[in-house]
């Protein structure tokens, strides 16, 4: 299940006899913090006598509920029957043991609460946008005027030193209630919900259909021209907020800062990125978005600047603000800042330019009154690649400049399955954990193929009913040019089974798209991708196939180099074992965090291959039920 469920009756029970932690803790079935547990034991308790004394006993209580497609979590979904029409009715609560809180610089969006370091979100913008997503994703919800409500309960504050937080307007999904408040809070719960079993709701809330998450790049073009798409959660939002703050902050009190936000594939770096770039272009502010990555520039421009030269001219490459005017630019998004490297200059660089090069990430700072970084320091795959949190907060803070840190640990990717991005880094020995079984969380298909043939008959049904899927290899065949005759040569083989890369260029060959839009052309089914064309990328199925470059011996997983085709491999003198064996790491680690719904492994290697079968030993399928799209896809 995907909350902890009982009673608001049994709520008070558990609480009471001090066995509520611990029950929720076996739910979860993961280690839980002590500061945790101390917050389920108090909040809960009074959440559970609250509902009692407004006589609503009955009323079912969500627990730590995982919002669909996500990792995240809130705190609690009341169900029960609305007194007015007794259709289904469910409030969305948000918990805060905040006794202190004040506007943070004057804004009605972020807040500092006692205790907490930095900036946070005001609580009434994070339970709205708990209450927005619900709205976009539970079939149970569709077509229902004001189907959830939400209010925030800070029930150890009194009004007076939470003040700030009553600036901002409330809405039916933005309450905001205090001890003080006890009273309303009481009369707010039985305005939606009345003394009546709240099971049967409970039922069809927990069972519900989920729709299909909107692509990010279905939605791009609209994203900049008309308006936000896309629900930003808890720390996306925050990055988001903070952004459009300083923003402001550098026009009025000429004040520059840096923003990084840091988190794993599928944690919705990109979706801040296109959120505050449409912002910030509705806004008419001079803003660019940039990455290292031809692959995603090249489709951004096409997908997002469909039908606009001015669309088009935002999005840019980390080596174009060699020149640029100091200050220049409200705000640089530079998306996937893993790729920054150590300077601007390449072969086809002029000499009068090379002359007067700086490291890339200086030109970038210098280059916006605002430089915002998004990063995942685990996606580092190629030689000369160093954007991580310390270079860039420590170049910024040599400078000066004030720098605002964001991490992003929630997972939008991967079924929203937390437990799988933990499982990938473990088994590749990225976070110094060791390999464990995958015996499925109900959110995420892992299987193991057999065979490349297994593989990609698998994809090829899903694509066939409208699912999109890839499959992607780590670099250890050779990669020809196209022949003569406009075909490509099928480079990857396995036994009888053969395949070509992607494209090299970005022209199209024959049917095969150019290597800018094999993730995302239907046509780039049937070839094989590359790491560099599949970073930044998402499907809904992914095929991994692992070369003989990662391999486990005596059940260790470990690394060959010397069966690398990278040209970058080559010299050990320019990249050292170690530094070869983080990036192949890194590659396999990118390559199977690509899918939304399900990944299939296959390794060339017999040993590699019977070891991934004794670890995945699954014991139950996909629970999410998903309503049928037009246009399936992903944040």
């Amino acid at each position: 299940m995907s909350a902890f469920r009982t009673s608001a009756d049994g709520l008070l029970r558990l609480a009471t006899s001090g066995v509520l932690a611990d029950r929720i803790t076996d739910h979860l079935g993961h280690n839980v913090s002590a500061s945790e547990r101390r917050s389920w034991s108090h909040s809960l308790a009074v959440l559970g006598q609250d509902l009692a004394d407004a006589g609503l006993g009955q009323v079912e209580v969500l627990v730590e509920y995982q919002l669909p497609l996500t990792s995240k979590r809130v705190d609690v979904v009341l169900a029960g029957v609305d007194p007015r029409t007794a259709d289904d009715s469910y409030v969305v609560i948000e918990l805060k043991q905040w006794s202190q809180a004040e506007s943070y610089e004057g804004s009605d969006r972020l807040v500092l609460a006692e205790h907490v370091r930095g900036p946070r979100l005001h609580p009434g913008v994070q339970v709205g946008d708990y209450c927005e997503y619900l709205t976009d994703f539970l079939g149970v919800l569709a077509d229902r005027r004001n189907p959830v409500r939400g209010a925030a309960y800070l029930h150890n504050a009194v009004d007076r030193d939470v003040n700030d937080l009553f600036a901002r307007r409330a809405t039916e999904q933005s309450r905001i209630f205090t001890k003080q408040r006890r009273g309303q809070f009481l009369d707010y719960l039985r305005t939606y919900l009345a003394p009546a079993s709240g099971a049967t709701a409970a039922d069809r809330f927990l069972t519900s259909s989920v729709r299909p998450s909107k692509h990010l790049l279905s939605y791009a073009a609209q994203e900049l021209k008309e308006r936000s798409h896309f629900t930003l959660l808890d720390e996306q939002r925050l990055a988001y907020e903070l952004v459009l703050h300083a923003v402001e902050r550098a026009r009025s009190a000429d004040r520059k800062s840096v923003v990084v936000v840091a988190g794993g594939p599928g944690s919705g770096k990109s979706v801040i990125a296109l959120s505050v770039l449409g912002e910030l272009a509705r806004q008419n502010r001079s803003v660019m978005h940039a990455t290292g990555s031809r692959s995603f520039t090249q489709t951004l421009r096409r997908y997002a600047g469909k039908g606009s030269t001015r669309l088009k001219s935002l999005f840019a490459y980390f080596n174009s603000f060699m020149t640029a005017e100091r200050n220049g630019f409200d705000v640089l998004i530079c998306d996937e800042a893993h790729r920054i490297r150590e300077t601007s200059v390449n072969r086809f660089t002029p000499k009068t330019k090379r002359d007067k090069a700086r490291p890339q990430i200086d030109e970038l700072i210098a280059a916006a009154r605002v430089p915002v970084f998004l990063l995942d320091e685990h996606q580092v795959v190629k030689p000369g690649e160093l954007g991580n949190i310390d270079v860039i907060s420590r170049h910024a803070e040599q400078l000066g400049l004030e720098v605002e840190v964001v991490s992003l640990h929630d997972q939008f990717r991967c079924g929203g399955s937390e437990a799988y991005g933990r499982w990938v880094l473990d088994l590749l020995g990225l976070d110094g954990g060791e390999p464990t079984a995958w015996t499925g969380d109900g959110r995420f298909d892992l299987r193991v193929a057999e065979s490349p043939e297994e593989m990609e008959a698998f994809l090829a049904a899903r694509q066939a009913v409208g699912e999109t899927a890839r499959m992607s290899a780590g670099y250890c065949w050779p990669w020809s040019d196209p022949r003569p005759d406009d075909t490509l040569v099928p480079d990857v083989q396995i036994g009888r089974w053969a395949r070509p890369w992607n494209v090299k260029s970005d022209r199209s060959v024959g049917e095969a798209p150019g290597s800018a839009y094999w993730a995302t052309d239907p046509n780039g089914f049937d070839q094989v991708g590359c790491v560099y064309t599949a970073q930044g990328f998402e499907y809904e199925w992914s095929g991994v196939i692992i070369g003989p470059d990662l391999v486990v011996r005596d059940g260790r997983v470990v690394t060959r180099r010397s069966e690398s085709k990278d040209p970058a491999f080559r010299s050990r003198k320019t990249l050292s074992d170690l530094e070869a064996d983080r990036l192949i790491r890194n590659t396999y680690k990118v390559l199977m965090t690509r899918g939304m719904r399900g990944t299939m492994l296959y390794s060339t290697d017999p040993e590699t291959r019977d070891w991934l079968a004794s670890l995945i030993r699954v014991q139950r399928g996909l629970e999410t039920v998903y309503e049928a799209a037009s246009s399936p896809g992903g944040r």
